[in-house]
């Protein structure tokens, strides 16, 4: 029996309530939903205190430490921000400038994004993608952006939305079983 894959979900919002949040979620359960997987959420609203006044890895909380390990040991990585000045939010990439620069090589990423509306939807591409091609990451061509309208009391609403969500999911599964026997086939020798 194969172990389930280990998915680690980031919503780079600074807020809670929180639509990214939610969207990151709902991406997190429609994977789970299709897979055996133990998901694991950070949410930089959580840890964003313990994070923002560190300047090397070795100063952050034991918390903030494991939270770190769990994305450079991730089967998958969904990451999601809200739309902030026409990219991610700072402390969304300050998390990951502490990630290893060669721990998230040939990694699946499902790239997620939230903004006001549709016109901050190529935020995914200009922004999400080259910050993740720096990490040699393998980020999926199926992107998942929501506006606002795409919501109801921060859940996802919109049947459109619901729709992406499985593509993205659908799509991503076979990296996922790919990158999980990468993994084991290291581990083993």
């Amino acid at each position: 029996m194969s172990a389930p894959h280990r998915v680690v979900a980031v919503s780079g919002s600074l807020h809670e309530p929180s639509k990214t949040t939610a969207l990151v979620r709902a991406i997190a359960a429609a994977v789970s939903a299709r897979s055996d997987a133990e998901v694991d959420l950070i949410e930089l609203a959580v840890i964003g205190p313990d994070l923002a006044g560190a300047l090397r890895r070795e100063q952050l909380p034991d918390a903030v430490e494991r939270q770190l390990r769990a994305i450079e040991e991730a089967d998958l990585l969904i990451v999601g921000s809200p739309v902030y000045r026409a990219s991610f939010t700072g402390l969304f990439k300050h998390l990951f400038d502490f990630v290893d620069q060669y721990a998230l090589v040939g990694k699946p990423v499902l790239l997620s994004a939230t903004g006001g509306g549709e016109r901050h939807a190529l935020m995914i591409e200009h922004q999400l993608r080259p910050l993740f091609a720096f990490f040699q990451a393998l980020t999926l061509p199926v992107g998942v952006y929501a506006s606002d309208g795409d919501f109801a009391d921060y859940e996802v609403a919109s049947g459109l939305l619901h729709d992406r969500i499985s593509l993205a999911a659908e799509r991503a599964l076979p990296l996922v079983g790919y990158a999980s026997a990468r993994r084991a086939q290291l581990a083993a020798s």
